[in-house]
């Protein structure tokens, strides 16, 4: 400690934890896919990372969970679903208040048109299922911050 100090270094240590963690909601994952086993099995994937997901049956109740929760910060969808689709869903999503909102589609069935279309509506990566978790991983602790 200087002279100059106003802080002794057990109080500058605190300060420093205290700015180091912004107090902020917990960011989430939501996971939309129509398929039971591959929402769960994503959301234990990610969850022994300690990273904190929703789930999703279909993307109408996808676009409700992004209305009502504003601590999602990243979605993760499938492509094909029943009415509104993973492409429909980030369609709308990109015409909300929630358009910077970062997306990863997982399909097990997508073709070049698909993949084109996705990368017009600027999302993150495009995986083709059997999904490479550490690739998931990393992408998803990319966009959550939480690579630092």
């Amino acid at each position: 400690m200087s002279d100059h100090d106003i802080l002794s270094d057990a109080e500058r240590e605190a300060l420093s934890a205290v700015m180091l963690e912004p107090d902020l909601p917990p960011q989430r994952v939501l996971i939309v896919d129509d398929d039971k086993d591959a929402r769960e099995l994503l959301s234990e994937i990610l969850g022994l990372d300690g990273i904190r997901c929703l789930t999703a049956a279909s993307g109408e109740t996808a676009l409700k969970m992004l209305n009502e929760k504003p601590s999602i910060g990243l979605v993760i969808t499938d492509l094909r679903m029943g009415q509104v689709d993973g492409l429909d869903l980030i369609r709308q999503v990109r015409e909300s208040v929630r358009a910077a909102m970062p997306f990863i589609i997982v399909s097990g069935d997508a073709d070049v048109k698909d993949a084109i279309a996705a990368m017009h509506l600027s999302v993150v990566d495009f995986l083709l299922k059997p999904v490479d978790t550490g690739k998931l991983l990393a992408l998803v602790k990319h966009e959550l911050g939480m690579d630092v």
